[in-house]
């Protein structure tokens, strides 16, 4: 690990595909917006007219908590801006202190039961006693197919497979590469939702780095309509180590650093979190997640605030 390490100067190429990438973010902001839980804004096809008829109560709150790897299974096309704040404990192999994450996220729906997904990006200020640098984050992003589309009884479901990019900086702990399965499962029971998601997580490049373990993560939702304006929510994620790969550290990182910890580094949180609906196509949320297993690796505790954007 490094410690005070000066921000090198960013490789010109990189640059250009990020300012791509945040000029296409802002042609899609500026579309007229409404809101539903299928897509309003469809690449190819018309929209669901069942998804674009459900009553407020049914809409499901996207997830909060674990946003790079916490997906439901719903097609829509939307724009998630997240802040995290982790107190890193003094116990843990990086020496307690605190990270900062700015992220952008980017989904598009191509049809009625396909989806892009931009899930990683971002910029991480890490100050702990090990490290204390900043820099970019991996980008990651695949692609999600809604198989299961059953409106009449709010029952979904979807699979997804993503690729990690090593376009990060290793002054945080990222520059690794990986590769993401996924489903999940979503339920409606009036104006309670429950949601279950499951990853897989393959390192594709083994050679180097501690970045290199497979793992796997799960996720479970449920929040409740308590009026147009207001939900509250409730997360649990679990995160395991399955291969611990050739470098091991007594770190896993979770879903913030690419640091691949060992096969009895299992970690368990739980987050507590709101939504608010200010508008029609507008989400606030704020989750406090904490720990609730012995093994704490990156908490602490953490705090996440999200905006999300529809369209």
């Amino acid at each position: 690990m490094r410690a005070s390490i000066q921000l090198p100067m960013r490789d010109q190429a990189q640059l250009t595909i990020r300012k791509i990438a945040i000029a296409s973010i802002a042609v899609i902001a500026v579309t007229n917006a409404a809101v539903a839980q299928h897509a309003d804004w469809v690449l190819f096809g018309d929209p669901d007219p069942k998804g674009q008829a459900l009553s407020n109560e049914r809409q499901f709150v996207h997830p909060v908590t674990s946003p790079y790897f916490h997906e439901d299974s719903f097609i829509t096309t939307d724009v998630r801006a997240y802040y995290l704040y982790h107190d890193l404990p003094k116990s843990s192999a990086i020496d307690g202190g605190n990270a900062q994450v700015y992220a952008l996220q980017l989904r598009a729906a191509l049809t009625k039961q396909l989806q892009f997904v931009a899930y990683k990006d971002g910029y991480t200020v890490l100050d702990s006693g090990a490290v204390d640098d900043e820099g970019w984050n991996d980008i990651g992003a695949g692609v999600k197919w809604n198989f299961l589309q059953d409106w009449e009884h709010d029952l979904h479901s979807a699979l997804g497979v993503g690729y990690e990019v090593p376009t990060g900086d290793d002054e945080v702990l990222q520059d690794d590469e990986e590769l993401r399965l996924w489903g999940s499962l979503n339920k409606g029971f009036g104006p309670c939702h429950l949601g279950a998601t499951v990853n897989g997580f393959l390192a594709t490049d083994k050679s180097e780095g501690f970045g290199n373990s497979d793992y796997m993560s799960w996720h479970l939702h449920g929040d409740y309509y308590v009026c147009d304006w207001f939900s509250p929510v409730l997360e649990v994620n679990g995160y395991h180590v399955i291969d611990e790969g050739t470098q091991v550290v007594p770190f896993q990182g979770l879903d913030v650093t690419n640091l691949g910890g060992g096969s009895g580094e299992d970690v368990v949180t739980m987050g507590p979190a709101v939504e608010f609906r200010p508008l029609d196509n507008v989400t606030v949320r704020a989750a406090y997640e904490l720990p609730l297993t012995r093994e704490k690796d990156l908490y602490g505790y953490r705090w996440t605030f999200s905006t999300v954007v529809s369209f």
